[in-house]
C-alpha cells in the first residue's frame, strides 16, 4: 500500500472541482499512483491573494511547515501535506479528510458559565441585542491542537478548520496564515488560556526544540518553507511555551478571535 505522502508527492492530479468559499483557489482534485487513488487539496501558489502583514514566502509553504511541525510534535494533527508541482504550478497538496457531522466541537449557549465538559470562549453578538456564550469541547485532542497552534502563530484558527473524522481522529486545516515573527494568534480555542498545558506537551515540545536545533533535518527542511527570521521565531515560541508551562494568553494587541469565527 502506498503512503500517503509518496501518493500526494508523486501521483497524478486530477482537478475535479473548487471549493467556491474560499478567499484563495482551493481545487478539489484526485490523485492516482500505482494502482490507488485518494482525493486530495490542491492549493496552488498562483491562486493565493497577497496579504500585506504576510509579505514573505507564500501560503502553501506555510501550510507544509504546519504540518512538519505536527509531526515532529507526534500528535498528528495536520492531515499529510506536501508541496509538489500541479497543473497550475507549484502548490500545496493535502489529503482530502471526510469530517464527522454527528461530532460538535462548538457552540453558543445561554448563560454566562459553560456546562460540564465545555470550555468558554467569550461573548457572542447574536443581532437585535441578543447575546450568546461561545464555547468549545473541553476536548484532549483539541488542547493539543491549542499548543500546535501557539508554536505556529495561528492567527487564523476558525470552527471551519477543524475536522473531525472517523475513528476519533480530529484534524486541523487551513494553516497559511502562520509562523508570522510577530504576535498574530487568533483563534477560537481560548479556553485553556493560562492553564497549565497537558501532561503530554513538555516532552512534545522538547522533543521539538531538539529537531529544530540548527543543522537538524526539522530545521533544514523548514529552511526551504520559512525565512531564517521565521525559522528563529518558531525556536522561540518553542522555548517560551517551556518556560511557561501554560496555554498562551490574548495578548491584547491583535483580535484575538478571528472573523467571522466559523
Amino acid at each position: 500500500m502506498t503512503a500517503p505522502l509518496e501518493l500526494l508527492a508523486r501521483g497524478e492530479l486530477t482537478v475535479r472541482g473548487q471549493v467556491r468559499e474560499a478567499s484563495n483557489a482551493v481545487l478539489f482534485c484526485s490523485v492516482s499512483h500505482a494502482g490507488e487513488e485518494a482525493h486530495c487539496v490542491y492549493k496552488p501558489v498562483a491562486g493565493e491573494r497577497p496579504l500585506w502583514d504576510f509579505p514573505d514566502g507564500n501560503l502553501a509553504r506555510r501550510e507544509v511547515a504546519a504540518y512538519e511541525i505536527s509531526e515532529a510534535l507526534g500528535w498528528h494533527l495536520v492531515p499529510p501535506t506536501v508541496l509538489r508541482d500541479g497543473p497550475y504550478g507549484e502548490g500545496m497538496v493535502q489529503l482530502w479528510i471526510e469530517a464527522d457531522p454527528s461530532v460538535t466541537l462548538l457552540a453558543l449557549v445561554d448563560g454566562e458559565e459553560p456546562e460540564e465538559g465545555w470550555k468558554a470562549v467569550g461573548p457572542a453578538e447574536l443581532g437585535e441585542g441578543r447575546t450568546a456564550l461561545l464555547v468549545h469541547a473541553d476536548d484532549a485532542r483539541l488542547r493539543r491542537l491549542a499548543v500546535l497552534d501557539a508554536v505556529i502563530n495561528n492567527g487564523d484558527r476558525k470552527g471551519g478548520h477543524l475536522l473531525p473524522a472517523s475513528g476519533g481522529r480530529l484534524y486541523g486545516i487551513d494553516h497559511g496564515v502562520t509562523f508570522h515573527v510577530d504576535d498574530k494568534l487568533r483563534t477560537l480555542l481560548w479556553g485553556w488560556a493560562g492553564e497549565p498545558l497537558p501532561a503530554e506537551a513538555p516532552a512534545a515540545l522538547a522533543g521539538l526544540s531538539a529537531a529544530l536545533a540548527d543543522g537538524g533535518p526539522l530545521g533544514e527542511r523548514l529552511a526551504g518553507l520559512l525565512t531564517p527570521a521565521e525559522v528563529g521565531a518558531v525556536r522561540e515560541r518553542v522555548r517560551a511555551l517551556r518556560a511557561a508551562g501554560t496555554h498562551p494568553e490574548p495578548s491584547g494587541e491583535w483580535p484575538a478571535i478571528p472573523w467571522p469565527p466559523v
